[in-house]
């Protein structure tokens, strides 16, 4: 019993020490909206200098590979063309200003103006659109670029992803293996 007497005084000021810290009490403060987190982006390949660089964009699904190609056959926005970047990707415009709510689409364009794309597995195939004889080696590589970096936001496990692009009689196929940061 003596002992226990003479721990509560020493045990009373480490107590009071916890429990007093120094921070007052407050109730809930508002500050404004859950965080977010990552805002949702995809990379888009374009050209500067005769070298791609890829330009991260807003999009509602970045592994969405159809959303990065239409994204790619939009052309560079006006601030971004001001930035010196350009396309190879014929039928695309220079510079296209983004619609309301971010979104880009080709002025004047129509849906059989655009590319259709499939996924299976590790292989994208994109079926480009009419107007198109063939791609340049240059607009080829923002092409696969740009489908692979969006497919491996999706599934960022896979080795090699393999695109194979076609419009009439001209057929490509080549894999994201020289793309940059790849």
């Amino acid at each position: 019993m003596k002992a226990t007497r003479r721990l509560v005084p020493l045990l009373a000021p480490a107590l009071f020490a916890l429990t007093a810290c120094g921070i007052p009490a407050t109730g809930v403060v508002q500050a404004g909206g859950p965080a977010s987190g990552i805002v949702p982006a995809t990379p888009v390949y374009f050209v500067r200098d005769g070298a791609l660089v890829a330009v991260s964009r807003t999009t509602p699904s970045p592994g969405d590979v159809r959303a990065a190609v239409e994204l790619l056959f939009a052309g560079p926005t006006p601030a971004e063309g001001l930035g010196s970047l350009s396309t190879e990707v014929p039928g695309a415009p220079a510079a296209v200003p983004p619609a309301p709510g971010g979104a880009f689409a080709v002025p004047g364009k129509t849906p059989a103006d655009t590319p259709t794309v499939s996924v299976k597995g590790d292989t994208i195939t994109v079926r480009l659109p009419g107007g198109i004889d063939r791609l340049s080696r240059l607009a080829t590589r923002q092409l696969v670029c740009t489908a692979a970096a969006a497919h491996r936001i999706g599934t960022p496990s896979a080795d090699t992803v393999t695109v194979t692009m076609s419009v009439g009689r001209w057929h490509a196929r080549a894999t994201d293996g020289n793309c940059p940061g790849g």
